[in-house]
């Protein structure tokens, strides 16, 4: 989604990914209205296949300014239940493949230093600030991400390097993550209410790109699960344990032919089969990506509301 947007915009891009097909699909579409898109395959899991996607778009674009890490694989299912080879390739993905693909763009980026401003997106998740229940793995590597993500963004910043790191924290986005998902349950997983649409967190992705943000919600629900989990985690414990087992089961036979975590899968999808409600923004990411916008509408509407009243009243607002 951000792809075609970014590419909408006048962006060059190296797209990759293990689906080799998909990849030079997106990239015909992208070239044949107009744009400029080369496909990298690689498993960003190897830190030799993400240095050759910065070598090739080096060798093809003479140089990159942004970087966006969005790779990402799930796993369903309790941890006692777990194993741990499938844990730790979910880690060179979700964790390894994030570090690898920053630290890489972190140098090319220092070697251009003085020529413009460069940004690296990692995409993170809300619980990188808060684990769920049946979810512990993907909870634990999006965690690790938050902490990689702020530690290098201070190390940059202390040696002044004019290279911006964001990370982007998506709510339940309507993919096909739980359908490509790892998934140790009797029943295919499914999201839990809200869930947004991919276009929020694309559009708060390419935000990123132009504009130094250090950390966003990509849904207002995201946002949310945050502060209770900060104010109240042991009424959030009790809450999950109690809701989320079952909001995250959707009473369908599982479809292992789709599991993502050795083996990309066929096709390119990005939206998923999620069968409620899908909404389609967020006033809350708006908001919080543009303050000072928000602020002058809030001040403009309560000016607004004054002489609504004042007029109903007859009142000049004094004493």
């Amino acid at each position: 989604m951000y792809r075609a947007l970014a590419a909408q915009r006048g962006a060059r891009l190296v797209l990759s990914a293990r689906n080799e097909q998909a990849l030079r699909q997106i990239a015909d579409e992208i070239n044949s209205e107009g744009g400029h898109a080369i496909s990298v395959p690689a498993d960003v899991g190897s830190e030799t296949d993400v240095h050759a996607i910065a070598e090739e778009a080096v060798r093809y674009f003479g140089g990159f300014d942004t970087w966006i890490n969005d790779a990402g694989i799930g796993m369903y299912g309790e941890l006692l239940k777990t194993s741990m080879e499938d844990a730790r390739r979910l880690f060179d993905t979700n964790y390894w493949g994030v570090v690898y693909g920053s630290l890489e763009a972190a140098r090319q980026m220092q070697r251009q230093r003085g020529k413009h401003g460069c940004a690296i997106i990692n995409v993170g998740s809300e619980v990188s600030d808060r684990a769920v229940i049946l979810l512990g793995m993907y909870s634990a590597s999006k965690h690790a991400v938050k902490a990689f993500t702020d530690a290098l963004r201070m190390e940059l910043e202390a040696d002044g390097a004019k290279i911006s790191l964001s990370l982007v924290k998506p709510g339940a986005t309507n993919t096909p993550f739980p359908n490509h998902a790892t998934n140790y349950m009797d029943q295919e997983p499914q999201l839990p209410a809200p869930v947004y649409d991919p276009q929020v967190v694309a559009e708060t992705i390419l935000h990123c790109c132009d504009h130094p943000v250090r950390d966003v919600y990509a849904a207002g629900s995201a946002k949310q699960h945050a502060l209770q989990a900060a104010m109240a985690p042991r009424m959030t414990d009790w809450l999950m344990e109690k809701t989320f087992i079952q909001k995250q089961k959707s009473g369908k036979p599982p479809r292992p032919e789709d599991d993502a975590l050795y083996a990309p899968t066929t096709g390119g999808r990005e939206r998923g089969e999620y069968p409620g409600h899908v909404r389609k923004t967020s006033l809350y990411t708006k908001a919080s990506l543009h303050p000072f916008l928000t602020g002058a509408l809030a001040v403009g509407t309560g000016l607004a509301v004054a002489a609504v009243i004042k007029a109903a009243t007859g009142s000049d607002g004094a004493g």
